[in-house]
C-alpha cells in the first residue's frame, strides 16, 4: 500500500492594508515609476503598519484556508518570526483555535513555501498527520533599509497559506513529486549579514538590513528555477508542453519570463501578481495561487508547476493538477 499523498483542501491569503505605491517611493529615494515597473514589473506593494506582525498576517492567511476546519500540524515558512525564539508557528497555531497541534518554523526564505509543502507532504506520508496548515507569511520590509533604492522597491509584505489533508497520489490537488537544493557557498549575494551569533546585532548594527547582489542573483535564480522545473516535471512523467501554469516565486517579472523562456513555456502560462503585491519572500507563491484561483487564471484541471529561488541560496519545485477547492472537504 502507497503512503498518502498531500492533496490541497483549501487557499488563503492576508495582505496589510496599507498600499505603498511606486510613485510614494520616488518622492523619497532617487527612482521613478517607469524605472521600478520596467525593471521589476512591480507598480505597488503592500507594507505592514507598526501594529502587524509576521504572526498577524499568518493567522489571517491560516484561518481563511481552514475554512473553520482544523489540522493536525502548522509548517510556517518565514525568515521574518515575530522573534528569534520561540518559533512564530506554534502561536499561530494558538490562535487559530488548534491546541495541541504540532507547529514549527521553516526559514528557507523564498523558496520556503516549497520547502515547507515538502515537509507537510513527509508528515503526512509518514502518518505524522492527517491534515496540515501550510503557511507561508514574511514582513520582509522590516529588514529592509529605508534608503536604499535597489531593495526598498521590491519588497512587500503577506501571508499565504493552503490547508493539505491525506489523500491518494492520482487524485487532483496531490503535490509531488518534489525537488530541493540549496547552494551556502553563495550565501552572501542575498543576506542580513547581523543579528544571528556570527556576527552580533549589537555590535554591527549597520548590518542589520539586507543586501543583495542582484545581477548574480538573478543569474542563479533563472538557472536554478528552470534545472529544478525539468527536473520535478522529468520525475512526474509531464513535458513542458504539458503544463497549464507556471507559479514562480514573485521575485521579479523578468525574472519569471526568463525562467518560463527558458523551460520553452509561453508567455500566457505564467502566473504573475508581482505588479500588486511586490516580492513577499515565502509568501508569494500562495499569495500567486490565490489570485489566479479567484481570477480564474487557475481553474480544476489545470496541470500546474510551482518553483521558487531565495536566499541560501535554496531553490525548488513541484507539481500539481488543480482541484476543485470548492468541492474539497
Amino acid at each position: 500500500m502507497s503512503a498518502p499523498a498531500a492533496v490541497l483542501t483549501g487557499l488563503g491569503s492576508w495582505l496589510p492594508a496599507k498600499v505603498l505605491d511606486n510613485h510614494e517611493i520616488a518622492t523619497r529615494l532617487d527612482t521613478s515609476d517607469e524605472w521600478i515597473r520596467t525593471r521589476t514589473g512591480i507598480r505597488e506593494r503592500r507594507v505592514a503598519g507598526p501594529e502587524e506582525s509576521t504572526v498577524d498576517l499568518a493567522v489571517g492567511a491560516g484561518r481563511e484556508a481552514l475554512g473553520g476546519t482544523s489540522a493536525d500540524a502548522v509548517v510556517l515558512a518565514t525568515s521574518t518570526p515575530d522573534q528569534p525564539c520561540p518559533a512564530s508557528a506554534p502561536q499561530v497555531a494558538a490562535r487559530l483555535g488548534l491546541g495541541t497541534a504540532a507547529a514549527f518554523d521553516v526559514n528557507a526564505v523564498c523558496s520556503g513555501f516549497v520547502y515547507a509543502l515538502a515537509t507537510a507532504a513527509g508528515f503526512i506520508a509518514g502518518g505524522l498527520a492527517e491534515r496540515v496548515l501550510v503557511i507561508g507569511a514574511d514582513t520582509f520590509t522590516t529588514l529592509i533599509d529605508p534608503a536604499d533604492r535597489t531593495t526598498v522597491p521590491i519588497f512587500g509584505d503577506g501571508a499565504g497559506a493552503v490547508l493539505l489533508r491525506a489523500g491518494d497520489a492520482g487524485e487532483p490537488g496531490a503535490f509531488g513529486p518534489f525537488d530541493l537544493h540549496s547552494e551556502g557557498e553563495h550565501a552572501e549575494l542575498l543576506w542580513v549579514e547581523a543579528g544571528g551569533a556570527r556576527k552580533r546585532l549589537s555590535e554591527h548594527p549597520a548590518d542589520r538590513f539586507l543586501a543583495m547582489q542582484g545581477t548574480a542573483v538573478f543569474r542563479h535564480a533563472c538557472a536554478r528555477m528552470a534545472e529544478s522545473s525539468r527536473t520535478v516535471l522529468d520525475r512526474a512523467g509531464w513535458m513542458v508542453g504539458d503544463v497549464d501554469r507556471f507559479v514562480g516565486h514573485q521575485a521579479n517579472i523578468r525574472i519569471l519570463q526568463a525562467t518560463a523562456k527558458q523551460l520553452g513555456m509561453p508567455a500566457d502560462a505564467v502566473v504573475a501578481n508581482i505588479d500588486r503585491v511586490g516580492n513577499t519572500s515565502a509568501a508569494s507563491i500562495p499569495l500567486a495561487m490565490a489570485d489566479a484561483r479567484a481570477d480564474g487564471t487557475l481553474v480544476p484541471g489545470h496541470r500546474v508547476l510551482l518553483s521558487a529561488f531565495g536566499a541560501g541560496l535554496t531553490w525548488g519545485s513541484t507539481v500539481l493538477r488543480w482541484p476543485d477547492l470548492d468541492q474539497s472537504s
